[in-house]
């Protein structure tokens, strides 16, 4: 196609509902709205869009799931054969120091805190098992399409999205393979897209959703699969741990949940409001592993997957307005993680099945492509606003006292919500964005971290190359820096090059040889779409944005 072609007609699908994103929250919308439809013996036609390459490959979480979203959802699911198979059987608490660990009492724990009843899964696997439900009840289901376009009427109304166009050369030119995007415009649209969704960041800004709310935070949470070794696997503990290898003024921590099959899911989060600009959320994963309380479990055993995402942290007071007109952000899109609880997902089906209800309400009163501002008050007097409502300041005092005094300050804050219904505190904001807490490097100690083993303890690209991660060599990078000139007086002067560092891909290099050093590489073919650079650089210059296709990792059960 010759650059001065005008572009083909987009073709153009109709549907009652498209939603983006197969995630838990967008599952649970699709599921409940043909379920509603079906029961009342209607018609309805309803899409789910994926980036991923099928349903969960682009899926990563821990997991401990809270069963309340899915027995509300599928009540039928324990008679029936599931991913979900590991009851939670131990609940262990550690502190850890830079060569012991202190176990705390449970019974110190908030309620809350229990994971008494809950399970230990792979949500891609649960992801999978709801996308067969999802369609045996009628829903359409297309992995492989990101959704890159929101697509607005006249009056700037939701009416629907497009996917991205294929076959565009690096230079940004289409090439012989070019094909032009698919427009999937419905009556209403629900973004269901996971932590700092691209089309989510778009609506918020263009309609202002933010204006009462406060600064969204995010935590990097860093996850691999294990086989270990069968004597020491104990199916269903569920184990944390805070402390060393962070310093009291970071925040974050670690999961290990043992699965079935000698599977045990590892994982560490960093929030990202981290100031020292040298610190590596990879490294420090990797150094947590060889800790004398954790080392142990992973000795003669194997990694088999590897992934990185980002996890929203902002809690209520940081959730904005979710309507909009002509739809609604649902699931963690919204940010409804539960940060002390490590949990979202149970959250995340509530509010797709809460939306999905909002959106058959209006279409049985005639109203398409309304603004549906019930949602807004629903969700905050459901379980979702009970459940964030009491953990509001756990993420605020962390933040502002330090891991030990915050954490104590924080526990006393749930025990009080949870016994007598209130906060000595109130709710307290977050101060500044994650995007601005980093210090200049000059008031920064450089951290030294050790050369990994490749028994305990890995480099990034062996670990991207478990992720299965796979992009179109010949597109445009996804990942847009606004500002190059920014970049290098800023990013790189002053803050000593953090992106190297906050990315666990490898993606971005500053290359200090040659001619025209420093020169920013961006390796956008290792990307595993956690999002962090979206998040995390100090002058908000890199854009996150969808690649072609399916390109991005493939989990397969993570």
């Amino acid at each position: 196609m010759a650059e001065t072609d005008a572009l083909p007609e987009r073709e153009s699908m109709e549907f009652d509902v498209v939603i983006v994103g197969a995630g838990p929250a967008g599952l649970a919308a699709a599921i409940r709205l043909k379920q509603i439809a079906n029961e009342k013996g209607d018609e309805l036609s309803v899409v789910v869009l994926e980036k991923g390459s099928e349903v969960g490959a682009h899926i990563l979480s821990g997991a401990v799931i809270d069963p309340i979203g899915i027995d509300r959802l599928l009540p039928e699911w324990r008679e029936e054969e599931t991913p979900i198979k590991t009851p939670v059987t131990a609940d262990h608490f550690l502190v850890l120091g830079p060569a012991g660990s202190m176990r705390l009492p449970n019974i110190l724990m908030p309620k809350l805190m229990s994971n008494h009843g809950n399970y230990v899964v792979s949500l891609g696997n649960v992801c999978r098992w709801m996308a067969e439900k999802a369609e045996a009840l009628g829903v359409e289901i297309y992995p492989g399409f990101a959704a890159a376009e929101v697509l607005y009427d006249d009056k700037g109304t939701v009416v629907g999205v497009a996917t991205g166009d294929m076959g565009i050369g690096r230079d940004g030119k289409p090439n012989a393979n070019y094909t032009r995007g698919v427009e999937l415009r419905g009556k209403y649209v629900l973004i269901a897209e996971g932590a700092r969704g691209s089309l989510a960041k778009q609506l918020i800004r263009r309609f202002e959703l933010d204006k009462d709310a406060d600064h969204p935070k995010f935590g990097i949470g860093i996850k691999e699969l294990w086989q270990i070794d069968p004597e020491k696997h104990r199916p269903g503990l569920v184990q944390h741990s805070f402390g060393w290898p962070l310093d009291n003024r970071t925040g974050g921590g670690s999961f290990l949940y043992h699965l079935e099959d000698n599977q045990v899911a590892v994982g560490f989060v960093v929030h990202l409001n981290y100031q020292n600009p040298y610190l590596s959320p990879f490294e420090e994963f990797q150094r947590f592993k060889t800790h004398p309380a954790i080392r142990d479990v992973f000795e003669g055993g194997k990694r088999i997957s590897y992934g990185a995402r980002a996890i929203t942290e902002g809690g209520i007071q940081s959730v904005p307005k979710l309507s909009f007109p002509g739809g609604l952000i649902i699931g963690c899109s919204a940010g409804f993680v539960n940060v002390p609880r490590i949990k979202g997902s149970h959250n995340a089906i509530l509010s797709g099945m809460l939306a999905a209800e909002q959106v058959i309400e209006a279409l049985g009163e005639g109203r398409v492509n309304a603004e549906l501002t019930a949602y807004d008050t629903a969700w905050r007097e459901s379980e979702i606003g009970k459940d964030l409502s009491k953990v509001r300041n756990a993420k605020p005092l962390w933040s502002r006292f330090g891991t030990a005094i915050g954490i104590a300050l924080g526990g006393l804050d749930m025990w009080t919500n949870e016994l007598f219904g209130f906060s000595f505190f109130g709710t307290m904001n977050h101060g500044k964005p994650d995007s601005a807490t980093l210090k200049p490097a000059a008031e920064c100690k450089p951290i030294a971290y050790p050369k990994p083993d490749g028994v305990i303890t890995f480099d990034k690209l062996s670990s991207v190359f478990l992720s299965n991660t796979n992009h179109e060599e010949d597109q445009p990078a996804h990942l847009k820096v606004a500002d190059m000139a920014l970049q290098k007086r800023s990013e790189h002067d002053v803050f000593a090059g953090p992106s190297s560092r906050y990315c666990p891909a490898g993606v971005y290099e500053w290359i200090e040889e040659g001619e025209d050093a420093p020169r920013f590489q961006i390796n956008a073919q290792n990307c595993v779409h956690c999002k962090t650079c979206d998040i995390k650089d100090p002058n908000g210059n890199i854009n996150w944005t969808v690649p072609e296709g399916a390109g991005g990792p493939n989990y397969p059960n993570m």
